[in-house]
């Protein structure tokens, strides 16, 4: 019986998909529950899996093409699954009966996500050369970098050349990936003028020396953030107030607690949970900063959905804490750090991406002292935590040293008057400083 392999059916607001990497060739035998394909949305990477035991009869759509929701892509033909042993009994070795076609997978088949899967195919990598550090047997993005990193260019680097860093380079978005830039040395052999064959969208010229370039496709996730970001500029009024904190308290708390708290909870006790009940306080005296713009209507939310943006390797995601008035703070904790795992291992779904009514976004963690967010569209405010840096501060007449953190509230000021967001950003100032106003919520 053939069996139609679908695109699943997208967000309401997601109307195409690009296929990634086939991961199942026509004429392979495929087990149920076997990753075909990778998708990418313009929020999400997709798995799609066999729903059946068979052979990939015909792919229909190839690497790189555009789909829609509900989409045949390919086929299954489910009677070939029971033929396929039969076919192998002509040639057994060492008196050894051939494993029926469910069994064929290797025992141990090494875990990948699927952002693994696309760095291992874009460099050509089999998995049985990379070491994996992980005692479960999954292999993470680092273990690939960690390995790309150790090989030898052919060529060693000048000294006038920049080292190539293994840390992430967030400020500089449109710069390629340390891996890409790995990439990029290992070919600095001075050799005639040429172009290197394209590899997923991707097609590098050398000129010769030292001096190279790479032609890099936009993937659709970034494509869609950059859309976003731009109809945000344009389509709101955004203004900017700031207001620093002293992070003091909230850190001796954190301090005084952090290893109860972990035994307690078995999650660390971080600063965005304490930002994150402080931001909710203060959207409930402030509902204007709550809600959002629809035409010519005002929309007033009643529940509190916390989107807490992350940065991933293929683009920036907002993952959202769904009632966050009603969580405690390990439960924030835990909720963070479990859409930080799907981040990276690209397993975000749509639903974990949808809705939201308010921002946080931490450029602190990469170093960032000062910044203007983004709005998040239809919501009508971000808040931007920063850097802590020890600053001299006048206290009652006296200078004394304090870790301060600037804070940056970005607002549309179509509905948000300036007013309400100074005030907005007072208020999470208060509770931070003196932390019980959280447990008390006054």
């Amino acid at each position: 019986m053939k069996v139609d392999v679908k695109v699943p059916v997208l967000a309401e607001s997601v109307t195409e998909a690009t296929l990634i990497t086939w991961h199942k060739q026509q004429g392979e035998t495929v087990k149920r529950g076997d990753n075909l394909i990778d998708i990418e949305t313009d929020k999400v990477t997709l798995e799609i899996v066999a729903l059946n035991n068979g052979v990939l009869e015909e792919v229909l759509k190839g690497n790189g093409e555009t789909v829609n929701s509900d989409e045949i892509i390919a086929h299954i033909e489910t009677e070939a699954a029971a033929e396929k042993p039969i076919e192998q009994k002509s040639a057994p070795e060492n008196n050894q009966q051939p494993l029926p076609a469910e069994e064929a997978t290797p025992p141990d088949e090494v875990k990948l996500s699927p952002a693994v899967r696309n760095l291992l195919n874009e460099h050509h990598l089999d998995t049985s050369v990379v070491p994996i550090s992980s005692s479960d047997g999954r292999m993470t993005k680092e273990d690939v970098l960690n390995y790309l990193n150790s090989q030898k260019p052919l060529q060693p680097t000048t000294p006038s050349e920049p080292p190539i860093s293994s840390e992430p380079q967030p400020s500089k978005v449109a710069e390629p990936t340390p891996v890409a830039r790995a990439e990029t040395e290992s070919i600095k052999k001075p050799v005639p003028a040429t172009t290197l064959p394209s590899s997923q969208g991707s097609n590098e010229s050398v000129s010769g020396g030292n001096r190279s370039e790479k032609r890099v496709a936009m993937t659709r996730l970034r494509q869609r953030t950059a859309e976003r970001l731009l109809s945000a500029q344009h389509e709101n009024a955004i203004l900017t107030t700031f207001n620093e904190v002293n992070m003091k308290p909230v850190m001796g708390l954190r301090k005084q607690y952090k290893d109860k708290f972990e035994k307690e909870y078995g999650v660390k006790l971080g600063f965005m949970s304490f930002f994150t009940r402080a931001a909710t306080e203060a959207l409930k005296k402030f509902p204007v900063v709550n809600a959002s713009v629809d035409e010519k209507d005002i929309v007033y939310h009643s529940y509190f959905d916390i989107g807490i943006a992350v940065s991933t390797p293929r683009g920036l995601v907002v993952p959202v804490l769904r009632d966050a008035d009603s969580l405690s703070l390990a439960e924030i904790e835990s909720s963070i750090a479990e859409y930080g795992q799907k981040a990276r291992e690209s397993k975000l779904t749509m639903e974990d991406l949808t809705g939201g009514t308010f921002t946080i976004t931490n450029g602190g963690t990469f170093g960032s002292l000062l910044s203007t967010p983004i709005i998040n569209p239809p919501q009508s405010a971000i808040l931007g935590m920063h850097k802590i840096q020890e600053r001299p501060m006048a206290v009652n007449g006296e200078v004394v040293i304090l870790p301060m953190m600037y804070l940056a509230l970005s607002y549309d000021h179509r509905i948000v008057d300036g007013q309400e967001a100074v005030k907005f950003l007072v208020t999470i100032k208060d509770m931070l400083e003196d932390p019980a106003r959280l447990l008390l919520q006054i």
